[in-house]
C-alpha cells in the first residue's frame, strides 16, 4: 500500500498522540488522584473532565480549522499535547489535576477531529481505507499506552509517587514528538482561507448541522460509542459476578481493541467499495445484537465471541460513518463537519456508563448491556428511514 508522505506523518503523530493522551490516564489516573486524597466521586470527576473538553472544544476546532486551515490547529493540538504532561508533575491537590485534565483535554479534542477532516481533504477514491489507517494508528498507541503505563507502575511499585511522575514524563517525551511531526505536516493547498469572513464561516457550519443526513450519521456513531461506553464500564463488573477471572476480563477488552484495530482499514477500504450506507446500518444491527448477547451467557468463550463481533461491528460502522460525513459535506466545512461528529461521539461515550449505571442499579448489568442494544438498533432504523429518503 503506497501512502503519500503528509498521511505518513499524519498517522505517526496520531499513534504518538494517542499514547501520550492514554497513558496520562489509564491506568495511571485513578491512582494519582487517591493519593492526593479523592475519593471515588472525585475520581470519577477528574477523568469526567477530559472528556467534557471533547463535547464541548470538538466543534470550536472544526470550525477554526475551515477558518485558518488543518495544520495551524495540528500545531496548537501538538502544543497542548507536549506541555500538559509536565504540568502533572507540579500537582499537589486534586482541584490543581482537575485543572491540568481540562487543558490535556483539549488536546484529544483538537487533534482527532482535524486528523480526520486532514485525512478525507487529502483522499477522495481511497477515503474510507484512509481513514481506517489513521485510526487504526490512533488505537495502537491506546493500545500500547495501558501496557506501557502499568509496567512502569508495576517495576516502580515500592515507591508510587515516583512511579507517577515517571509515567508523565514518559507521556511528555511522547507530547514533544506529536509537536516536532506536527510541524513537519504540509498544508493542504485546497484549505486556504481566500479571504472569507466569520460571518461566511458560521454560515458554513449552519448548512453543517441542518443537514439531516449528516447529523443522523453522527447520532449513529455516537450510538455506537453510547453502547461501547457500556461494555468498557460494566463487562468486568459483569464478567467477575459471573465467576470469572480478572485475567478472562483483561482477554474480553483486548480482543475487543485488537480486532477493530486490525479490520478498520480492511472494512474502510470495503466501503469505498460497495458504498457507506448499507455498511452502517449492519455495523449498527450486528453491534445491537452483540452487546444485547452478553446478556444472555456468563461463561468465557460465549462473551468472548460477542467482545469479538461487537468489535468487529465497530469496525464496520465507524470505518464508513467519518467517510461518509466527510462525503456529504462540502470541503470547506468539512473541519466543522468532524468537529460535530467529534462532539457528538463524545456525548455518546460519556452518557453510556451514566445511562446504563442508572439501569444497572435498577435492574442489574444485563438489562444495562440490553438496553445498549435497543438504543443501538432503533438510531439503526432512525438511519436507514432517512437514507431510504434521499435514495
Amino acid at each position: 500500500m503506497k501512502l503519500t508522505s503528509p498521511f505518513k506523518l499524519l498517522c505517526a503523530t496520531g499513534l504518538f498522540a494517542l499514547f501520550s493522551s492514554t497513558i496520562s490516564k489509564s491506568p495511571v489516573l485513578p491512582l494519582f488522584a487517591t493519593s492526593l486524597g479523592a475519593d471515588p466521586s472525585g475520581v470519577g470527576l477528574v477523568a469526567s473532565v477530559s472528556a467534557f473538553m471533547g463535547v464541548v472544544a470538538s466543534i470550536p476546532a472544526g470550525i477554526l480549522s475551515d477558518r485558518w486551515g488543518r495544520k495551524r490547529m495540528l500545531i496548537a493540538s501538538s502544543f497542548v499535547f507536549a506541555t500538559a504532561p509536565f504540568l502533572y508533575l507540579l500537582v499537589t491537590d486534586i482541584w490543581q489535576l482537575a485543572a491540568v485534565r481540562f487543558y490535556h483535554g483539549l488536546a484529544t479534542a483538537i487533534f482527532v477531529p482535524i486528523g480526520m477532516a486532514l485525512v478525507s481533504d487529502l483522499f477522495h477514491q481511497e477515503r474510507g481505507e484512509k481513514m481506517g489507517w489513521f485510526s487504526t494508528s490512533t488505537l495502537l498507541g491506546r493500545f500500547i499506552a495501558p501496557l506501557a503505563g502499568g509496567g512502569i507502575l508495576g517495576v516502580l511499585a515500592a515507591d508510587p509517587a515516583f512511579s507517577y511522575r515517571i509515567v508523565y514524563l514518559v507521556c511528555g517525551i511522547a507530547g514533544v514528538m506529536v509537536f516536532i511531526l506536527a510541524l513537519r505536516i504540509p498544508e493542504a493547498s485546497s484549505l486556504q482561507n481566500n479571504g472569507r469572513h466569520w460571518k461566511d464561516s458560521f454560515s458554513i457550519f449552519r448548512s453543517v448541522i441542518s443537514d439531516r443526513a449528516i447529523v443522523i450519521t453522527a447520532l449513529v456513531e455516537a450510538a455506537i460509542l453510547f453502547a461501547y461506553g457500556t461494555f468498557e464500564t460494566f463487562l468486568p463488573l459483569y464478567a467477575l459476578q459471573s465467576g470469572l477471572s480478572a485475567y478472562e476480563i483483561g482477554i474480553f477488552l483486548s480482543s475487543h481493541v485488537i480486532t477493530l484495530a486490525l479490520t478498520k482499514p480492511f472494512m474502510g477500504k470495503f466501503s469505498d467499495r460497495h458504498g457507506r450506507r448499507p455498511q452502517i446500518f449492519t455495523g449498527a444491527l450486528i453491534g445491537a445484537v452483540s452487546i444485547a448477547g452478553i446478556a444472555l451467557f456468563s461463561t468465557f468463550l460465549p462473551i468472548l465471541c460477542f467482545s469479538i463481533l461487537f468489535g468487529l461491528s465497530m469496525s464496520i460502522l465507524t470505518s464508513a460513518t467519518a467517510a461518509h460525513i466527510a462525503d456529504l459535506s462540502k470541503a470547506e466545512g468539512r473541519g466543522s463537519a468532524m468537529g460535530v461528529l467529534g462532539s457528538v461521539m463524545d456525548i455518546g461515550h460519556t452518557t453510556g456508563p451514566i445511562v446504563a449505571g442508572i439501569i444497572a442499579a435498577a435492574f442489574g448489568f444485563s438489562y444495562a448491556f440490553v438496553g445498549a442494544g435497543v438504543v443501538l438498533a432503533f438510531t439503526a432504523v432512525l438511519f436507514l428511514q432517512l437514507a431510504a429518503k434521499r435514495a
